[in-house]
């Protein structure tokens, strides 16, 4: 077996971590009529374990707790307010201009129309690298 080049996973080798430009609703528009982006980029794999484990909830049965399970729907939700970059979903303005304290509200507020909150919470998997078809990285491997 030969010896494999262990140079290209040493540390900052990787490629620098990029924001993005996501069209999650057509309701916010600038002065000039154009649609907002929101600005998105992935978090750490130590922050989505964090966010992981402060989504976990006990399970109760006959009001004892039995078990406990991750809030998979907020968990998602968590990490895609740590991605995204703009809006400021934790904005102090922001959250008391929708009356609420807690950013996840914030963001059903914001994306109160059926459809945006799913696409905000897809792009949020996609760009953290829960989507990423396996089959899709061999082809780009390969080529």
């Amino acid at each position: 077996m030969t010896k494999r080049d262990m140079s290209f996973f040493m540390a900052g080798k990787a490629q620098a971590i990029t924001e993005e430009e996501v069209y999650v609703s057509k309701r916010y528009k600038d002065n000039e009529g154009k649609v907002i982006p929101f600005l998105m980029k992935p978090i750490t794999t130590e922050r989505i374990e964090e966010l992981e484990k402060e989504c976990i909830e006990p399970v109760k049965e006959n009001g004892k707790k039995v078990g406990e399970q991750l809030n998979r729907a907020r968990w998602i939700a968590r990490m895609g307010i740590e991605s995204t970059v703009y809006p400021d979903f934790k904005n102090k303005e922001l959250l008391k201009s929708y009356g609420v304290v807690d950013p996840v509200d914030a963001v059903k507020k914001v994306l109160s129309v059926g459809g945006e909150f799913a696409e905000w919470m897809n792009a949020t998997q996609r760009i953290n690298g829960y989507d990423e078809d396996f089959e899709e990285l061999v082809e780009e491997a390969k080529n």
